[in-house]
């Protein structure tokens, strides 16, 4: 029998289906608006003076008046909200700061306004929502739900709430999830990686777990504590476990990993979060890609990945996209970033609706030879190399061996497995002829002897979250990356074979 929460789910999704096809259904006026009412809202900003907003009439207008940036370009304006300032990025003051870990520039410190709060909260619901409307399943609304996240212990810093995202989106649940929600607010609160997996193993083992949600990469390091503590697949501890909702990196790599895990297969569904903005969300189990969330009050920019870095790249807006090409996103939002380099490179699976897949990170890429290899790439060459051999990859990163004590230089594929297979040299040839098919300067490279087949250098059990944590990254948004056009990372690594 129908539970009362479960009879009411089914036509609350299909009003909120509703309400996003009318805007799937319109995406460059719904994208005209959010611009329009973004440019009015800040013009008489700091920000919006300083760039003449009051004068920008169209989106040609915008793009000569304001320059792309990255944090560290934006750094002057945020460093004035930081310090209490009001009406600098936006109106008023912002109600958070999402606090990530930057590369140069140490701590980010990201707007949230009490304008782009509720995206962060109903974006991901909604894609519950779209997964009731579209397969009728409502068992899991009953069951307990789990989202490994970071610490909501908030700081404040000049009367503004500061902590790392999925903390401030602890704040939100709404009241009736609260009574299935896991793990307990004090669990939530250890700051220590392992030592809070540890007490979440022993929170959600005698409950009926429906939904476990979180960055694979942890999931993965709390489903084999389970294992490890009862002997058996996570699909036979948590019997009703169905619904697994992940984002934050690329879940293909994982997916035969965590088959295994689980014991078998469940449905997914992956989200694109960040705090800058939440961005997509998958609308539909069988389509590749993720809803392009077009009235967030956030307004879209677009570069192509291979024009980024020269002098006066072309932006474009949704309407002129392409299918199958490598962008880089920028944002303007009503937290106030504005032409705002967040450094993705996502591309559209489709243009009607708006979808997309993150290929990988602008920064992280290798072109040590001129070859543009990115995420996206690597990724697929080591899942269908894995694919065709049955092995299993727990994770990975890729760096360029510029200067090897013989032959010819390569890329070395630092890999973790779960169990190393006995011909390495047979799995880097399938993964290097993927690559080859994928990225045609690659083949180049390697057909004109430039460069030689890839080489693998075979890491320890749990010698990447041992590096995490020796870097203290170790849980949380934190994520190893998955190739480097430098051997910072790789260098005197000391978790090898």
């Amino acid at each position: 029998m129908l539970s009362i929460k479960s009879a009411l789910a089914k036509p609350f999704a299909k009003r909120i289906y509703k309400s996003i096809q009318k805007w799937a259904n319109n995406p460059v006026k719904t994208q005209e608006k959010v611009f329009q009412e973004l440019i009015s809202t800040a013009a008489r900003t700091q920000f919006g003076k300083d760039h003449d907003f009051i004068s920008i009439n169209s989106y040609g207008d915008f793009v000569k008046r304001v320059p792309v940036r990255d944090y560290e370009a934006l750094k002057p304006y945020v460093d004035r909200v930081v310090d209490g300032e009001e009406d600098i990025l936006w109106t008023g003051k912002p109600i958070y700061f999402a606090k990530t870990s930057g590369t140069t520039s140490g701590a980010k410190y990201i707007p949230i306004t009490k304008e782009s709060m509720p995206s962060h909260v109903e974006a991901a619901r909604n894609a519950i929502l779209m997964y009731i409307h579209e397969t009728g399943n409502t068992k899991f609304v009953d069951g307990k739900m789990i989202f490994l996240q970071g610490s909501p212990i908030l700081n404040e810093q000049n009367g503004v709430k500061l902590g790392r995202l999925s903390g401030i989106v602890a704040h939100y649940v709404p009241k009736y999830l609260q009574k299935n929600r896991l793990p307990s607010w004090e669990t939530n609160c250890i700051e220590d990686w392992e030592t809070k997996v540890d007490a979440i193993v022993e929170e959600t083992l005698p409950e009926n777990m429906t939904i476990i949600s979180g960055i694979p990469s942890w999931v993965q390091m709390y489903f084999e504590k389970l294992i490890q503590k009862t002997g058996k697949p996570v699909g036979d501890i948590f019997k009703n476990f169905n619904l697994f909702i992940f984002g934050g990196v690329n879940y293909e790599p994982y997916r035969t990993k965590f088959e295994n895990l689980i014991g078998r297969k469940v449905d997914s569904i992956e989200l694109y979060p960040a705090s800058e903005g939440f961005f997509a969300f998958q609308d539909k189990q069988n389509e590749k890609g993720m809803l392009l969330q077009l009235n967030s009050g956030i307004f879209y920019e677009f570069i192509k990945a291979d024009e980024f870095f020269d002098e006066n790249p072309k932006r474009i807006t949704i309407k002129d996209v392409e299918v199958g090409v490598n962008y880089v996103m920028i944002i303007s939002t009503n937290a106030g970033l504005w032409a705002y380099n967040i450094g993705d490179t996502v591309e559209f699976t489709s243009t009607n609706p708006y979808r997309v897949i993150v290929s990988g990170r602008i920064k992280h890429f290798i072109s040590a030879f001129g070859e543009h290899v990115i995420g996206k790439e690597v990724e697929q060459a080591i899942q269908e190399a894995t694919a065709k051999t049955g092995i299993s990859v727990s994770e990975f990163t890729v760096a360029p061996q510029i200067n090897p004590k013989e032959g010819l230089p390569y890329h070395e594929w630092f890999i973790e497995f779960e169990e190393e297979p006995k011909d390495l040299s047979a799995l880097a040839k399938k993964i290097d002829e993927s690559l080859q098919k994928q990225n045609t300067y690659y083949f180049d490279l390697i057909q004109g002897h430039v460069l030689q087949t890839l080489k693998i250098t075979p890491v320890k059990k749990d010698g990447f979250k041992n590096y995490m944590k020796s870097i203290g990254k170790l849980g949380g948004q934190n994520k190893l990356p998955r190739l480097s056009n430098d051997r910072k990372l790789v260098d005197d690594f000391p978790y090898t074979n």
